[in-house]
């Protein structure tokens, strides 16, 4: 006769993401990125911050007013999103795939009673506040350079959060495709540049070809882009709750493809 089995097992999983193992990620990674803060914020606010004075200045000298806008209330508004795409989507690229493959620190983490769905969402919100928090940099130099501040700039760290965990468990998941480290190259130059430049950053989509327009809608980062200058110069209800639905879809979705590659990447 088999012994009865114990009472005192270990307690099941009550939800698919438990608090305590996303908490325990998260700050995992914030006591890391103390080491290293200074080289990753410099180069994800000075690029940026570059293309806001060299457009802003450079074409604002030529362009007074774009789409009803001063052309450096225009573009100050809209480099927030490419702050934001830089802070989330590189550190969710080239950060995953070094701690994946480099450093095997996934390898540790899973080992604990953390699971994949976990890792990749707690790895996505840590970066997406990160970025959130960057991404408000562009937009103060733009406020000294005479962009008026308003209170609903205040949602900006939000609008750049919810889109920094969308780009970030983009990046994520490209870890997992991309064969090596130097692969990444192609991810940068065929979709992340055309994200940013066909984004209504520093140009309105109007102005493209019809087809290239409609494009331009299924981009994230046009959201983001809409939303920050909804949040600055005011909001538009109905409208501005479609850019909110559309990163929410584009972050979930991301966040799936992300779960589905890891795994098969880490667990055999």
């Amino acid at each position: 006769m088999s012994a009865p089995v114990s009472s005192r097992t270990a307690p099941s999983r009550l939800r698919r993401i438990e608090p305590a193992a996303l908490g325990a990620v998260v700050f995992r990674e914030a006591t890391m990125f103390r080491r290293y803060w200074r080289s990753t914020t410099f180069s994800s606010v000075v690029e940026p911050t570059i293309y806001l004075l060299a457009f802003g200045f450079g074409f604002g000298s030529l362009v007074a007013r774009v789409a009803g806008y001063d052309y450096i209330d225009f573009v100050g508004t809209g480099i927030v999103a490419t702050a934001v795409l830089f802070g989330s989507a590189f550190p969710g690229m080239f950060g995953t795939f070094i701690k994946r493959v480099f450093q095997k620190t996934y390898d540790a983490v899973l080992a604990t009673p953390v699971d994949t769905e976990e890792l990749v969402a707690a790895e996505a919100l840590w970066i997406a506040l990160r970025s959130g928090v960057l991404g408000v940099v562009p937009m103060l130099v733009a406020i000294a350079f005479g962009l008026q501040p308003s209170w609903g700039m205040l949602l900006v760290p939000l609008i750049g959060a919810l889109t920094g965990f969308g780009f970030a468990a983009f990046g994520i998941w490209v870890s997992g495709i991309v064969p090596s480290i130097d692969s990444f190259g192609y991810v940068i130059s065929a979709v992340v540049t055309p994200l940013f430049l066909v984004a209504g950053t520093f140009f309105p989509i109007d102005g493209l070809p019809g087809w290239a327009s409609t494009a331009a809608l299924l981009n994230p980062l046009y959201h983001c882009v809409e939303l920050v200058r909804s949040a600055v110069f005011g909001f538009s209800l109905l409208t501005d709750l479609g850019h909110v639905a559309a990163l929410a879809v584009f972050g979930v979705v991301m966040w799936l493809l992300a779960v589905r590659r890891l795994r098969a990447r880490l667990v055999l």
